[in-house]
Order: structure tokens, then sequence, then C-alpha cells
């Protein structure tokens, strides 16, 4: 494996790269490469190490600038004498954040997690697996169409769309368009918001789960609370309250 140090103070990286030859005696280390400039050089230059230990602060300036515009995928260790540039190091592709000077422990650990990513990676399972959870997080999430309620002794279906609101009392009704109240076997409303689209339904309060269809207007008061008006034949009154007014406004426009 080729290990890149990019160091500018001399004494350090050389006890730096002592401690690599002692831990990866099989690694081709290049460097030490002492500045922004130099790094950015070598980097176009060169083929992309299997890994890079990197001091943040160079002669010249952040090594993190190094990383700005160049293409660069492989693993990095970053090595400092400062902990503020760990948020900003870790948006790189940081797999360790060692503060100097260096402990021989601390670096091993962190090669050790190097070698974990290589196997991993290596894995083709490991990889289908990987992208098969990537895949199922840039599906967009499906909402219930339909649901099931009871009409005397019948169950019958009601869609999404023809909902007006759910309602909490003692038990969970859906309210139909038509004004008619349907029994759920709900037991909450948050159980409700799981599997309604949050574009078309507002939790107004706690008793009220509202689509947005079947809103006429709504009304402010002197108190910052909102009044909401449904359309016939509905005759429900809806407040909500003034904590909720600015996001039901963004919501409703």
């Amino acid at each position: 494996m080729n290990i890149l140090v990019i160091e500018d103070e001399a004494l350090v990286a050389l006890s730096l790269m002592e401690l690599v030859r002692t831990l990866e005696p099989g690694a081709a280390l290049e460097g030490p490469l002492v500045s922004v400039q130099q790094s950015i050089q070598w980097l176009k230059t060169h083929a992309a190490p299997d890994l890079i230990l990197c001091d943040i602060q160079l002669a010249d300036g952040i090594s993190l600038d190094i990383f700005n515009d160049l293409p660069i995928d492989c693993p990095i260790i970053f090595t400092t004498a400062f902990n503020e540039y760990a948020i900003r190091a870790f948006k790189l592709n940081s797999i360790d954040y060692l503060l100097k000077p260096v402990e021989k422990q601390e670096l091993a650990a962190a090669f050790q997690k190097f070698h974990l990513l290589q196997y991993k990676y290596a894995n083709k399972q490991y990889l289908s697996e990987l992208k098969a959870v990537f895949d199922n997080f840039e599906q967009p999430k499906k909402y219930k169409e339909r649901f099931a309620v009871y009409s005397g002794r019948s169950v019958i279906l009601v869609p999404a769309a023809e909902a007006a609101c759910f309602i909490k009392e003692e038990i969970i009704y859906l309210l139909h368009r038509n004004g008619i109240r349907y029994v759920t076997d709900f037991r909450s409303l948050d159980e409700v918001e799981e599997l309604i689209d949050p574009a078309q339904f507002f939790r107004v309060n706690r008793q009220y789960l509202v689509h947005l269809d079947a809103m006429e207007s709504y009304q402010g008061d002197e108190w910052g609370k909102l009044h909401i008006r449904l359309k016939a034949p509905l005759k429900e009154s809806l407040t909500v309250s003034k904590d909720k007014a600015a996001e039901f406004r963004r919501w409703f426009g």
C-alpha cells in the first residue's frame, strides 16, 4: 500500500514516518510534502495513494484547502495540534482525526479502521447490501392511499383523498368529505401521521389531522390563533394554536 505523508515540521514528519514503518512495514511511503501548493502539484501529477496522512496546518495555509477542487477518493487520516477543524475534516474522506503528538496506539487504531474499510469495500456481498440500503433511502416514501373503516358491522375502504380529517375522541374517527364519521382501528393520531402525506394533511391540534382539500379558508384572531373553516357540508370548527400558526401558514400557502 502507498501512503502519502503531508507534514511541514521535519522532526514531526520523521517521527510519524517511523511510526508508520513500525505499524505498516510493507507500506511504501511518499513525502513528506510540506505545503498546500506542493501537495496540490504532487496529487495532480501522481496516481492517488491508498491513504494520506495529513497535518492540517501547513506552512502556507490549511491543508483542507488541498482537497477543495481535487477529486481525491482515497481516505485521509488528519493530524493536528488543534481540534477546531474536526467538523470540516470529517466532511472530506477522513477516517480519523489524531491530535499531536500522535501516539502509536492511536495511529494503530486508525490503521485498523482503514484496513477494515478496505476489507469491506473489497467484499462484493457487502457492497451489494450497502447499495441496497442506499437504494431504499433514495426511493420516495409511499403513503397510504386508502383506509379500512367500519360502517356498522361492515368494513369499507375510504380513499385518502376523500378523508376530510381524522378526529381523536375516545377512539379515532375518519371524517368523510360527505360528513359521515367512520370508526377506525387506529390507537392515536401519531399512528395515522406516520402513514399519510404531510403535504396533504396537517395536524392542527391534538384532536384533528385535516386534509388540505377539505379546508375552505382560515382566519386569524387577536390572540394569534387561527380558525379554520371546512368546506360544506362539514361543520367542525378547528383552531390552530398560536405556536403552530406560522407553521400552518407556510404549509397552507
